[in-house]
């Protein structure tokens, strides 16, 4: 199967097909597809989804996929990889563009089973659209500062992406209880502020007991609070190995372990394996 490559951190690309545009194929980057117009259906590890006009989907990397078209269609391809990523991180401290990875966090996580659209919530279809629209009019024309403009466009798209697949995170459909749900939100926000994360804050938050807090998440979804607090946590640093170049002390600062042996400890514990071994071999998986 071939492997496609990206030689630049970001790449537009607006393709127009009436026929399979790419035969199976995988790549080391991630991949945005937006349908401009037309209709066919896409092949995603062995998954079939059909799609049509504002239909977005999210290609990890080395995930094999393909389209088959139906009736003529226009393709907005946006590519980026770690580099880009990595790039887009904020560099102040109260700056509102956030962290890319971290708004990314959510997607990775349910990177396990392809998900085909991930554009879920109507409401943010015609914005998506216009995202889109305005990324092909900025690509187009070359204006100045067009990169920085389309940086930014691509930016919010992946925040809606984000935003849309939180919604349908696998945990939260196995909690019916509304309460869990929205402290399982809140420790996914406040994940990098360990200060939020104590128990008596958590407490305080949603007006519920100290003394209760952990029991009453327990009961609700078969995990106490700091052990799910951990696993995110342990989620997260899985994410960071594999799709990011962080030395694994960086990955221990960002999200709160003492040391890098606190973090390698932790790992070992609930994984069986130091993150050394878990990066070389998801490093070396086959493609």
């Amino acid at each position: 199967m071939h492997t496609e490559q990206l030689f630049q951190p970001f790449e537009i690309t607006i393709k127009k097909s009436n026929e399979c545009p790419v035969e199976q194929h995988r790549h080391t980057f991630f991949e945005l597809i937006y349908i401009m117009q037309g209709k066919g259906s896409h092949k995603i590890s062995g998954n079939k989804f059909d799609y049509s006009a504002e239909h977005l989907f999210l290609i990890m990397p080395e995930v094999p996929h393909h389209f088959e078209v139906n009736e003529t269609t226009t393709f907005l391809l946006i590519r980026f990889n770690n580099i880009f990523l990595k790039a887009q991180r904020a560099k102040e401290v109260h700056s509102d563009l956030g962290d890319w990875i971290q708004k990314l966090e959510y997607i990775f996580q349910n990177n396990h089973s392809p998900i085909g659209c991930v554009i879920r919530n109507k409401s943010d279809k015609p914005l998506v659209r216009t995202l889109a629209e305005s990324i092909i009019h900025e690509y187009v024309n070359q204006s100045h500062w067009h990169k920085e403009l389309v940086q930014q466009l691509v930016n919010t798209v992946i925040t809606i992406v984000a935003r849309n697949i939180s919604m349908y995170l696998p945990e939260l459909k196995k909690v019916q209880d509304k309460l869990s749900q929205q402290m399982i939100f809140y420790i996914h926000q406040h994940i990098y502020h360990p200060d939020h994360l104590k128990a008596e804050t958590i407490a305080s938050h949603f007006n519920v007991s100290p003394n209760y807090v952990s029991e009453y998440f327990k009961k609700h979804t078969g995990e106490s609070l700091q052990q799910y607090i951990i696993n995110y946590k342990l989620k997260l640093a899985q994410i960071r190995l594999q799709y990011s170049d962080m030395r694994i002390n960086e990955i221990a600062f960002e999200l709160g372990f003492t040391d890098e042996s606190h973090l390698t400890k932790m790992f070992r514990k609930y994984h069986g394996q130091t993150p050394t071994v878990f990066r070389k071999a998801k490093t070396l998986a086959p493609v």
